[in-house]
């Protein structure tokens, strides 16, 4: 796996980008970036970066912006 992406949708991206970190790292695979969309509020981008979430696409993220961070991410 080269990058693992996320599109959440529940408003509960902080707690479940927490857990998934917690058992990539417990099986050795912290090393594979995270990515997540959704319904992210922009208070909350600092947050999911300041974990290591490797990129960040809020709802409304222009589809060729995605692929440019995605493409920056694995590349």
């Amino acid at each position: 796996v080269d990058v693992i992406g996320l599109s959440i949708m529940s408003g509960a991206h902080l707690p479940i980008c927490r857990t998934i970190q917690a058992k990539m790292k417990a099986e050795g695979m912290e090393d594979i970036p995270i990515v997540v969309g959704g319904v992210i509020p922009k208070q909350d981008i600092p947050k999911l970066k300041e974990l290591g979430i490797a990129g960040v696409f809020p709802g409304g993220t222009p589809f060729d912006q995605i692929v440019d961070g995605i493409k920056k991410v694995i590349f």
